[in-house]
């Protein structure tokens, strides 16, 4: 008899293709066991459990009628925009926004900072946005976060990062709510729900938080398609990015702007971090979940406390508003796919630093809703049908989460322009509204609120055609590539990238429990790249597959490799390793020299408290983690054990590895910061290098006075990490 393994295969196991022929909803496994089946007062009523359960093999409405699409919104034509008749759209998208109280459905864990967005005003010639077309400057706040975890989640997980950022403009606010990533799962808004419901964590035991490495997700994925370009992204660095201020960002739908003639352009929006793009490696990320949950978090408000303000440039690829909405080949409305900039150059058109860190997380950070649907006049939505559903969705969505239509009321929401819309009462309402004619037209207030005349800045919807179509539940043709650039974002990385999205999808297919989707997966990689193929499915032991269309080749685009430049090093961790043997002075000096390039120094001793000239330590041999640091100088002159390093005290103090001589909790900084691909400088006299193994002429290993080296330091630490280390 075969024992009982947690996490064994269900009794039912699913098939590698998608079932066709309807059934029943499959029972539940033999150990699991739900409530009682009692009234609302307690009485016993005798029926079986699974009376409260889904019944019948068809999907319905939440009304029990039967639907044949569930895939595709009701549009005006394949390209037009979406109806909002579309009773089946409107019941799913408003049941799954209200599905979680209060807390956010997705990008439910986030940190915040205020700021300010300051316009470079050149851009008068696509949009007559005034904070766009004129060099000025606007206050903003903007929230990062996960997609995937609750509240409660870590910070390092394998995610999209949401990037949103609300400008308070003197026409009205605007919201630009994007993501890390340009491409999303889904082309179609209508399964919005399905993705979020088949990443979350497995609804039996609640569980992975915050993590795609399930079978839920790779079951879904692997059947719909068109998700794989986002989730070779989700597999790749992106997804670890080191700091929120490494993070690039995306508008990822595709705008109109218009200006002040009323010609319109198509336009993606682009965040440029100042620091450039950097990642954590995965065991990186594994560290630092357990060593320090809130690191993004916590990075992002210490860097604006010390005075290393995060900024990011806004540009924009510029489009031809033409009819088919297609640039190059490739659909602008698929929201699936990106656009190289070696095709569309991004234009810079301002800067936005933060520069302060929020009073209350709940208040702000919490509270603050945004809305792509919040627009000046001179930006526009266009007719992506994941784009028309968010439309509705955030709107409704902030109702349930924040009490009532009045959340624009809410501190951190109040627009800095005038508001007089006309909107009374509503749960709380704290506005105390003046007059009797909350109409138009009205003479008892005096005709007032008077419509913007021609002259004036206002909102107006540009007059695009909308082509004579017939109703139907469809995507264009031109939805249909799910493929091409996927291929060409993996061939456009560099070889040690490549390892780390291989390791990726390993990892992730390896933590599911069914053999059936980890081949499904396999097979959808075949269409992308052979060699991908074929590292993956002998990782997991499965056997290679043939592709069932071939590989498309294309040009790779070097945008999309992190790996490569110099970039500033503002705001870099460095920590300097000291003992009882190491000059003070020399100490105090060497984290001058590193606050004044512009980076943070943590000194590390055995214990806590000063060093003998007074200087503070801030870290401790039992307290200290490599994944803290960007780059750690080993300043330490005999490196022998700390008193505390007893396995009983700190298990870290138990790897037998220089037991005896060096204190292993050294030894163990020095090799993750090693074998993570990290600048490290040793001086001559410390025993630490040897002990942990390592060649002191490797790449990226400097040896010598810190004073003198800090130089090189810096040029390693401006290219990120030391990848040539294990080429």
């Amino acid at each position: 008899m075969s024992p009982k393994i947690p996490g064994a295969p269900a009794p039912t196991p699913p098939p590698v293709d998608e079932p066709t022929e309807p059934q029943s909803p499959l029972p539940p496994k033999d150990d699991q066991q739900g409530p009682e089946t009692v009234s609302a007062t307690g009485e016993r009523t005798g029926a079986e459990q699974d009376v409260r359960a889904q019944r019948g093999a068809h999907l319905t409405t939440a009304q029990g009628a039967r639907l044949r699409d569930t895939d595709h919104s009701l549009k005006a034509g394949p390209r037009g925009p979406t109806l909002l008749q579309d009773h089946h759209l409107r019941e799913k998208i408003t049941h799954f926004d209200h599905e979680r109280i209060p807390e956010r459905v997705v990008h439910a864990r986030g940190a915040a900072a205020h700021g300010v967005f300051e316009s470079y005003g050149n851009a008068g010639n696509l949009t007559c946005a005034k904070f766009l077309a004129e060099k000025t400057t606007v206050p903003v706040f903007t929230r990062f976060s996960t997609v995937v975890g609750s509240r409660g989640s870590a910070d390092a997980v394998r995610d999209t990062r949401g990037f949103a950022t609300k400008m308070y403009t003197d026409e009205g606010t605007f919201d630009l709510v994007g993501n890390n990533i340009p491409v999303f799962f889904i082309q179609d808004g209508i399964k919005f729900p399905d993705i979020v419901h088949a990443a979350k964590p497995h609804p039996d035991r609640e569980i992975p938080q915050a993590q795609s490495a399930h079978d839920t997700f790779w079951d879904f994925v692997s059947l719909h398609t068109e998700a794989q370009a986002h989730v070779m992204w989700q597999m790749s660095d992106r997804a670890i990015p080191r700091s929120y201020r490494t993070m690039e960002g995306f508008g990822v739908h595709t705008f109109r702007l218009v200006n002040a003639e009323g010609q319109s352009s198509l336009v993606k929006f682009h965040w440029k971090p100042k620091l450039g793009v950097h990642s954590v490696l995965w065991e990186e990320a594994q560290l630092i979940n357990g060593a320090d949950p809130d690191f993004h978090r916590r990075d992002l408000a210490d860097a604006i406390e010390s005075g290393a303000y995060p900024q990011w440039e806004l540009g924009v690829q510029v489009f031809p508003d033409s009819e088919e909405e297609v640039f190059e080949g490739i659909d602008l409305l698929d929201p699936t796919k990106l656009v190289p900039e070696e095709l569309a150059p991004v234009k810079p058109i301002g800067m936005l630093t933060l520069n302060a860190n929020p009073k209350n997380y709940f208040a702000e950070t919490e509270q603050v809703a945004f809305h792509p649907g919040h627009l000046v006049p001179g930006i526009e939505v266009t007719n992506d049908p994941l784009l028309q559903a968010r439309l509705f969705s955030y709107i409704d969505t902030q109702i349930t989460r924040l009490g009532g239509p009045n959340f624009s009321q809410i501190p951190i929401n109040r627009p800095h322009a005038p508001v007089n819309d006309m909107q009374r009462d509503g749960f709380h309402q704290s506005a105390v509204h003046t007059g009797v004619a909350p109409y138009r037209p009205n003479s008892l207030d005096g005709g007032c609120p008077f419509h913007a005349g021609d002259g004036e800045a206002a909102l107006i919807d540009f007059p695009e055609a909308v082509q004579e179509a017939v109703k139907l539940r469809e995507s264009p043709a031109s939805f249909e590539d799910h493929y091409s650039q996927v291929t060409q974002f993996f061939r456009s990385l560099t070889p040690t990238e490549q390892d780390h999205v291989i390791q990726a999808y390993t990892f992730e297919l390896g933590k599911c429990y069914e053999p059936a989707i980890q081949e499904r997966q396999v097979q959808r990689l075949a269409n992308i790249d052979a060699d991908l193929c074929a590292a993956v499915a002998t990782g997991l032991g499965l056997s290679i597959p043939d592709p069932e269309q071939a590989p498309r080749d294309s040009e790779p685009s070097a945008a999309l490799s992190q790996i490569g430049g110099t970039w500033p090093v503002d705001g870099r961790i460095i920590g300097i390793a000291v003992d009882q043997g190491t000059d003070a002075t020399m100490v105090a000096d060497l984290a001058e020299r590193i606050d004044g390039a512009g980076m943070v120094p943590l000194i590390i001793a055995p214990t806590a408290g000063t060093l003998s000239d007074g200087t503070p330590i801030q870290r401790t041999y039992l307290t200290a983690r490599s994944v803290e640091f960007d780059a750690v100088v080993f300043a330490t002159a005999e490196a022998a054990p700390a008193v505390d390093a007893v396995h009983g005290r700190d298990a870290k103090a138990g790897d037998p590895v220089g037991r005896g001589a060096v204190d292993p909790r050294l030894v163990l900084l020095a090799a993750e910061i090693f074998r993570h691909a990290k600048a490290v400088l040793f001086t001559e006299e410390t025993p630490v290098p040897e002990a942990a193994g390592i060649d002191r002429s490797a790449p990226g290993v400097l040896v010598g006075a810190p004073a003198e080296r800090l130089d090189d330091l810096v040029g390693l630490l401006g290219q990120h990490r030391v990848w040539d280390r294990f080429a």
